[in-house]
């Protein structure tokens, strides 16, 4: 089951994602889709993100949090989030 905190994460890390990645068009990114296999990420935006998600959530995202796999997708980002958020909150 998908928290308020993650559904709320993945609608606002959508919107960065397209905002940020102008050849994106509304049918190329779904929210399980990996960005990196897509060829939508660079490791420039990879960072920009990372601070995104940080500023934006109020959340420090752990060293070994930063994974491609927790990076991979709009859901997997979400429910880093949603994650780290319930360790602040809890």
């Amino acid at each position: 089951m998908t928290s308020e905190t993650e559904t709320d994460a993945a609608a606002a890390i959508r919107a960065y994602v397209r905002q940020h990645m102008s050849t994106l068009s509304e049918a190329d990114l779904h929210d399980d889709d990996n960005i990196f296999e897509k060829g939508f990420v660079t490791s420039v935006f990879a960072m920009q993100l990372l601070d995104h998600l940080e500023t934006t959530f109020g959340v420090e995202i752990p060293d070994d949090c930063i994974t491609l796999q927790n990076f991979s997708s709009v859901n997997r980002m979400a429910a880093m989030v949603g994650t780290l958020a319930d360790g602040i909150d809890g």
